[in-house]
């Protein structure tokens, strides 16, 4: 699997086994519009990350039908994405409003 650049903010979404990146630059105003990398881990697809718009992930049936969610937070250092991530925090969020409270937490 690819490489992410070093330092990129990221977040896992454990049970649906999703990983959602934030570049470190580009983004601005309300989050539901961020432009994001997104990798379904569980689907095996041979595209594994493609951008995405983080409204539109989050309103996927995966996530918007099945909270709550424990969501890892960690900052990447160039692994691979097949590799465990170390996370700097979890959480379960019950909501999409708690998950905004978690980006905006760590400073996205």
């Amino acid at each position: 699997m690819g490489l992410v650049d070093n330092g990129t903010k990221a977040f896992h979404f454990i049970e649906a086994d999703w990983l959602i990146y934030f570049p470190a630059c580009g983004n601005q105003g309300k989050y539901v519009g961020y432009s994001v990398l997104f990798s379904d881990r569980k689907s095996g697809t041979a595209q594994p990350v493609t951008s995405a718009s983080l409204g539109e992930l989050l309103d996927r049936p995966e996530i918007s039908e099945r909270y709550p969610h424990t969501v890892g937070y960690f900052k990447t250092s160039g692994e691979s994405l097949d590799s465990a991530p170390e996370y700097l925090e979890l959480r379960i969020i019950r909501s999409v409003e708690e998950f905004w409270a978690f980006l905006n937490s760590v400073d996205i």
